[in-house]
Order: structure tokens, then sequence, then C-alpha cells
């Protein structure tokens, strides 16, 4: 299998790659704007893991990258970053990405294309678990739940009319080694720990200081990497759309405990109790990715949280 990942140089990307080396996989990554080379694999550049420079927007890069290397799978992860684009390109691009990939793979014969959806298609859900089967309602909080919405929507279409085997992968909650931007709580609080700072609580954040029983559900980025990987090595599935993450409701509280058994000093403030975004069971379920793959998550939250820190203490860029 040679599996091409859209976005390969960015944060899930590269862990992603780096799950398919470890399964065996021969792997294709995409850059654009963004080159990274993280220990955990930069000494396969050019060997297992061919790297193009491809626009997805352009039906052209797309399909030469397909059949340049013979692809078998497509992993589609390339997305512009948060409110990056004018609303009339953020549009262009996203859905010129979503249809060069798919017909780059139909034109080439591909065996299964997966495109990253995300928890966020749940934020109009009053209660959890949520549930791949479940009814969303169609006005969407932000750009990212409009266009992962549609996504799923016209790939699912696409893929009947076409006879191409397609995935709608609901990643959630995605942290660890290589988020840069620093936007969700997890990352905040386990950088500012690390830096012995308090965390930043003021800009991305909403409500200021975060509540101590708010919960998420933390999908940590080798999880979610191990996740889709199985979603391309399994010979067959059951389903068109699959929760990925981390399938429970952590609590912040969690998290600040699982940091201060490694860093007791760090300065992580929470309010008492629970904010007024507070949902029940507010966490994926995944059954679905567990029954047909055999998913088990590597890391639980202490774990995941332990990785993350050593990560940061012994140097490694975000």
């Amino acid at each position: 299998m040679t599996v091409l990942v859209t976005g390969g140089m960015g944060f899930t990307g590269l862990h992603t790659a780096k799950s398919f080396l470890d399964a065996g996989e021969d792997v294709v990554i995409t850059w654009y704007q963004t080159w990274r080379e993280p220990d955990f694999i930069k000494d396969e550049y050019g060997k297992r893991v061919k790297i193009e420079r491809v626009d997805v927007t352009s039906h052209h890069d797309m399909v030469d990258a397909v059949r340049k290397h013979a692809v078998t799978d497509i992993c589609h992860l390339a997305v512009p970053g948060l409110a990056a684009l004018s609303p009339a390109e953020d549009f262009r691009v996203n859905m010129a990405g979503l249809i060069n990939v798919l017909e780059a793979g139909r034109l080439s014969g591909v065996k299964r294309i997966s495109v990253a959806s995300s928890q966020t298609v749940y934020a109009g859900v009053p209660e959890g678990p949520f549930r791949e089967d479940m009814n969303l309602p169609a006005e969407s909080r932000s750009g990212t739940e409009a266009f992962k919405k549609a996504w799923e929507i016209l790939a699912m279409h696409w893929a009947d009319r076409a006879g191409v085997e397609v995935l709608s992968l609901r990643l959630g909650g995605i942290v660890g080694p290589l988020y840069h931007t620093l936007a969700n709580l997890m990352s905040r609080m386990v950088h500012a720990a690390v830096k012995g700072t308090e965390p930043n609580y003021g800009q991305g954040a909403r409500g200021g200081v975060p509540f101590a029983e708010d919960t998420q559900d933390w999908g940590y980025v080798k999880n979610v990497a191990l996740g889709i990987q199985l979603l391309h090595t399994t010979e067959k599935l059951n389903h068109k759309v699959y929760n990925v993450g981390g399938g429970r409701a952590v609590t912040n509280q969690e998290i600040v405990d699982s940091i201060h058994k490694l860093i007791p000093d760090a300065k992580l403030p929470m309010q008492e109790g629970r904010s007024p975004r507070w949902r029940p069971n507010g966490h994926m379920d995944l059954t679905r990715l567990k029954e047909d793959t055999g998913y088990k998550a590597r890391y639980e939250i202490p774990d995941a949280v332990a990785d993350y820190i050593k990560w940061l203490q012994v140097g490694n860029p975000l």
C-alpha cells in the first residue's frame, strides 16, 4: 500500500504518516507552504516517505502526485488555516480541494479515500454521546463546522455516483506534539506548565478562566493517527462515517491533575463547577471504529499528557 496524505507536513498529517510507516506502508506526504522535519520521521524523507509540493486546488497537481507514486489510498487532511482567508477564498480552497482529491483518486483507481471531518459537526447537538447516525442541524457556528458538514454530504454523494469508497472521519479534539496554534485548552495548559507560566485564557479562549467540570473529547494526536491508519489498512469496513477521537468526556480538572503529577507547582487556575456551555456526555462514541478495526487507544489521558510534556521538555519545537 502507498498512501498519499494531503497536508502531510501538518500536525495531524505527520503523525498519521508515521503511523502508516509503523504499520509497514509507504507514504507520500504533500506540502504547500509549511515544511517540517521532526525527529520521529525526518530520516525517512526521500526513502519510504516521498514528498511532493501540491496545491490541492490544482487538479493537475493532485493527479500528477497520485499517478507518479502509484498511490493506492488517499487521506485528505489538508485545510486552510482557521480564518486565514476571505469567505470567498475559503470556500474556493475547501471545495476545489475536495473535488480535486476525489477525482484524482477516481482517475487513478485508488482503493479508498478518507476525508477529514471534525467533531465540530456535533456542536449543535445538546447532549451526547455523539454517534455517527445522529441527525445534525443544518446551521453552523463556525467555518469548520459548515465546511465539514458540506464535505460529508458532497463526498458521500460523489462516492455513490463515482463508485469509489470514501470515508468521512470525524476527528476530535486533536492535541499533542507539533500542535503549533495553541488554540485549544489542553495545549495552552501543557505549554504554560512546561514554561512555568500561567496559561493565556484570553485571546481565542471563550469565557476566560475555564471551569473545572467542563469536558472535552480529547483525541491525542498519536491515537487519532492510529485510528486513521486502521481505517485504511482494515480490509473491509461496514460504514462510511467514523468518529476518531478520545471516546470519553474528560474534565478540565483531570487535565490539571495529570499535569500536576509531573509538574506539581504548575499554575493552572480553574473556576469551580460547570459553565453554561457544558453538555451531558459530551463525547464521541467510538463503537464503529473499535468494532470494525479493533482500535484501542495507545495513550489514555495521563499518558498523553506525560508524553506531550516530555516532548516539550527535551526541547522539541512545539
